[in-house]
């Protein structure tokens, strides 16, 4: 049975082969709609590829769900890896410079690792069940703003956003209250720079399991804390969520979220 220092080893080997393909892929992909507003690229499923052979030279019997692959059965498996290859295609389709890749292991269906690699910022935030929150191998922890009115929120949209969408509709609450909300376009970065401390909290209503499941724990580690969206423990399944810096920030904000 590995430890979570070794999976972790893995997952930031296997991201560190999906980022070289993003990069390498950058200018000359094709693109196509999934769905409305939500694009995939050759560069999508080259980074699943070559995260995905990573895992199976090294863990060939365990699950695999992945953005490009999608079967939520995996997360049955005993340990189930759980991949965003890249997280911000339309940033990447418009060489607009906020994307990642995310790589985490569940076990049992808890995250026990994960790490989100910014291939252009050369930051790579990692963090185990148990041992902390890392970026670049230095330990880093959540900020400590409590009050809303100092803090800098981030928000994830849904690609078919509606105008009566609850994550647009908590920006509107949320928005007039805190010192300034973002929407990088990125989930996986937002959680990791909650966990960095250079913001205070982010939330979404709707998101998918490969989107926050590194990012999570990496607030989680790093003393910040997480709950669905909606209120109640997170699970990884749903995929949303609420994280903050602090107690006192996640339970006045959350109201806003999900009055």
């Amino acid at each position: 049975m590995p430890t979570n220092k070794e999976l972790l080893a893995i997952c930031e080997q296997a991201a560190l082969a999906g980022a070289q393909e993003l990069l390498e892929w950058r200018g000359h992909f094709s693109t196509r709609e999934k769905s409305a507003r939500d694009l995939v690229t050759d560069a999508d499923l080259a980074s699943q590829t070559a995260v995905r052979a990573v895992i199976e030279a090294n863990f060939a019997d365990h699950g695999f769900l992945g953005e490009e692959d999608p079967d939520p059965q995996q997360l049955r498996n005993p340990y189930c890896w759980v991949v965003d290859p890249l997280d911000g295609t339309t940033n990447y389709v418009h060489d607009y410079p906020c994307f990642a890749v995310s790589v985490a292991v569940a076990k049992a269906g808890k995250i026990v690792a994960g790490v989100v690699l910014d291939p252009l910022r050369d930051e790579c935030f990692r963090a185990a069940k148990g041992l902390g929150s890392q970026l670049n191998g230095q330990p880093i922890t959540t900020s400590s703003t409590t009050e809303v009115g100092k803090s800098l929120v981030a928000v994830s949209f849904p690609p078919d956003l509606q105008p009566d969408s609850p994550d647009l509709l908590a920006f509107l609450q949320v928005a007039t209250r805190c010192q300034a909300v973002r929407r990088t376009g990125s989930a996986a970065l937002n959680l990791a720079y909650v966990a960095c401390g250079r913001l205070d909290a982010h939330w979404a209503h709707f998101i998918h399991p490969w989107d926050s499941a590194s990012g999570e724990l990496l607030v989680r580690e790093a003393g910040g804390v997480t709950s669905a969206s909606r209120g109640g423990d997170y699970c990884l399944a749903q995929g949303n969520y609420s994280v903050a810096a602090t107690i006192e920030l996640h339970e006045a904000l959350m109201p806003m979220i999900n009055p």
